[in-house]
């Protein structure tokens, strides 16, 4: 099993109910007061999908529909994730998919919560869940959605630009990497930062 990429202690380690199957995991986690981000959110927002899976997929954190419905990727990134997993011939409903961080983090602008990028200590605090999720999933691939997935499982000084779309072995693991779908969202050209995306997990498919 992999292990975070820090010296810092894993604080959710003492929540977390290690060698348990994915029902005991994502009933514990509700209880996880291993960081701060618990306080703020809704509630904890664990990963979805088939058990045992051969992909899967790790984005950042919850957003703020993910922290109100209580389920991963059914915001904006999510419907912009399942159009191309779709252009790219993977099937959503096969793949389990979660973040490396299980609370939303946000400010208050009036009336919106504004995402916020987690810290590395928060990251590191959340990685015995993914760790756990890793085990029972037991996935062929896993493909990291962004930066702060990528440096979750692959170190603190991972380049994510330098690595986009392919496809490298830590700790006994494969790991694909490709940018977050919240980041096409936002691109100034949305057509080519979309196009990329979905050429990048074609080609992290080939893996499989």
């Amino acid at each position: 099993m992999p292990s975070a990429r820090t010296s810092d202690a894993t604080s959710a380690a003492q929540f977390v109910p290690e060698g348990k199957d994915w029902a005991a995991l994502r009933s514990a986690s509700c209880a996880c007061r291993g960081c701060e981000l618990y306080k703020d959110a809704k509630q904890t927002v664990f990963g979805e999908g088939p058990v045992p899976a051969p992909l899967m997929m790790v984005g950042e954190q919850p957003g703020d529909r993910e922290d109100v419905e209580g389920h991963v990727f059914v915001g904006p990134a999510g419907r912009l994730l399942d159009k191309a997993l779709a252009a790219a011939k993977i099937a959503r409903d096969e793949a389990y998919l979660t973040n490396a961080v299980k609370h939303f983090k946000f400010t208050e602008r009036g009336k919106r919560r504004i995402h916020q990028q987690p810290r590395r200590s928060e990251v590191v605090a959340c990685f015995p869940w993914l760790r756990e999720e890793i085990r029972v999933v037991q996935p062929r691939l896993i493909v990291c959605l962004g930066a702060v997935a990528a440096k979750a499982l692959l170190g603190s000084s991972f380049k994510l630009t330098e690595h986009r779309g392919e496809v490298l072995e830590q700790d006994g693991l494969k790991i694909g990497v490709t940018v977050h779908p919240s980041s096409v969202l936002r691109a100034e050209n949305w057509t080519e930062a979309y196009e990329a995306f979905v050429a990048d997990l074609k080609a992290l498919r080939k893996a499989l």
